[in-house]
């Protein structure tokens, strides 16, 4: 389990990085159906592709960690959580949106449930780790009892 955990959250970090550099450089035409929506949608998409930046080097920082933080992996998921509650108060007023952002809504509201059942994977592991390294005798102690 705490595999699995090191390697999402990684697999996170990395992927918002993208994504978020992504949208930097390529403003309008990163957002599917939006390439004419004009400068403000488009400043707007750069600042947020900077801020999935950092928040995919906030992912990249727990992946770093020994052990991985259950606290930072459960923040950083509840915020990925919001954004496709975001989503689907978006639906909820709007309408359907483009197809792919119905596939990113899946894995904003499927991911997160996932992140906080492995959040303390790690940690119990380390946990784990350390007590049967306590239970094991020191290498070449004596186990004479004194006279």
């Amino acid at each position: 389990m705490a595999r699995a955990l090191r390697f999402l959250v990684r697999l996170m970090g990395w992927s918002c990085v993208a994504i978020g550099l992504f949208h930097v450089l390529l403003g309008n035409a990163a957002i599917p159906g939006a390439a004419h929506a004009g400068t403000t949608v488009d400043s707007w998409g750069r600042f947020m592709g900077a801020s999935f930046t950092g928040y995919g080097l906030a992912w990249i920082w727990a992946a770093r960690q020994r052990p991985i933080p259950a606290t930072a992996v459960r923040w950083l998921a509840a915020v990925f959580l919001l954004g496709g509650v975001g989503r689907v108060l978006s639906l909820a007023l709007h309408g359907w949106p483009q197809w792919f952002q119905i596939a990113l809504s899946v894995i904003e509201l499927g991911l997160p449930p996932v992140y906080f059942w492995l959040a303390d994977a790690d940690e119990r592991a380390t946990r784990a780790a350390h007590t049967a390294n306590a239970a094991e005798p020191a290498a070449g102690a004596a186990h004479d009892i004194p006279a």
